[in-house]
């Protein structure tokens, strides 16, 4: 990255000011002011950078205060699994399933969370239900 481009991270946590670029510092609310919009649109911003950790952080609070948005749990238990909290990861996915077991991609998550924590055997179900239900594992 050259000196004349900013770190685009560090400039959105307000961190960088450009004033030789004539660009102010960004000053982003913090996670306590945040309504439940903002939290979503902040939690897939760290999801798509690959800031996993932070987006399950982020995501959270969502999950507890709203069980009926299958989307925002997806999201959650996806966070998990790429930062390798394959115990959080496998509870969500496994509420999902109370609630919503026709889920496929649901399915194939937990048979991937669990194969990834060295329990194929047991993901072997979901894998199966997931690929019966049109999904290519």
């Amino acid at each position: 990255m050259s000196q004349n481009q900013p770190d685009f991270e560090a400039m959105l946590s307000g961190l960088t000011a450009l004033p030789d670029q004539g660009l102010p510092s960004i000053e982003l609310p913090d996670e306590a002011e945040l309504d439940d919009h903002a939290r979503y649109d902040r939690a897939t911003f760290a999801f798509e950078t690959k800031n996993y950790g932070a987006a399950a952080d982020l995501l959270e609070p969502l999950v507890r205060d709203n069980p009926g948005n299958s989307e925002v749990a997806l999201l959650l238990a996806r966070a998990y699994y790429h930062a390798a909290r394959l115990g959080p990861a496998e509870t969500v996915l496994r509420q999902m399933l109370e609630r919503w077991p026709g889920d496929a991609y649901t399915h194939l998550l937990l048979a991937r969370t669990l194969q990834r924590a060295g329990r194929a055997e047991e993901g072997a179900p979901h894998l199966k239900l997931a690929e019966a239900m049109g999904l290519d594992a």
